[in-house]
């Protein structure tokens, strides 16, 4: 029997920013608890300086994480990120929900075949992938990220939700909080 599992070309082009999305196993609202959203945060922090990528803007939603990134080899190895940062966080979650004894574990938990159960925090597959060449579309990008959260009435300005690089973005001073991922901001070429 064959896999039906979808697969995404992930491909490349000098100078190009990549849009990326991915969500909780089954939309579930996994992403809900600030200490579980740190550690994403870390995890997105790690996995960006292995694999040399710029973070140009995100928001973590509810069900949901959006990531603007800018490669900064000529290798792109987008599956190596999205791994980097998906595979030691659900780990991290996991053992979290072992050690309360949390009955989340059980929903989180699938059948793969007889005998062979999986852990399962991110919804199977490697997300949403889109290249972004031109200026217009990478500011475009960075508005529909910032303003997921008012547009689910999550709060009544995109600067108040405090998962999102939108007061980074909004500051002078490029606001920093030690619970979000660091942000690098636009490459200078999307500057001029």
């Amino acid at each position: 029997m064959t896999s039906q599992r979808k697969t995404i070309r992930h491909y490349h082009e000098p100078g190009d920013l990549h849009e990326l999305t991915f969500s909780c196993y089954r939309q579930m609202p996994l992403l809900t608890n600030d200490i579980w959203r740190q550690l994403l945060c870390r995890s997105i922090d790690k996995a960006i300086t292995r694999w040399n990528f710029r973070l140009v803007a995100f928001v973590l939603m509810p069900e949901h994480v959006h990531l603007l990134v800018y490669p900064t080899t000529a290798v792109v190895e987008l599956d190596h990120l999205l791994s980097a940062i998906k595979q030691p966080y659900s780990v991290k979650i996991k053992k979290l929900l072992l050690a309360s004894e949390s009955s989340l574990l059980e929903r989180l938990t699938i059948q793969e075949r007889p005998g062979k159960t999986s852990f399962r925090y991110w919804q199977e597959g490697p997300g949403y992938d889109r290249n972004l060449s031109s200026k217009p579309a990478v500011l475009a990008s960075i508005d529909y990220i910032h303003n997921n959260p008012l547009r689910r009435s999550l709060v009544d300005e995109a600067t108040s939700w405090k998962w999102s690089s939108s007061r980074w973005y909004a500051s002078d001073a490029a606001i920093v909080d030690p619970d979000l991922p660091t942000i690098h901001g636009l490459p200078p070429e999307f500057l001029d």
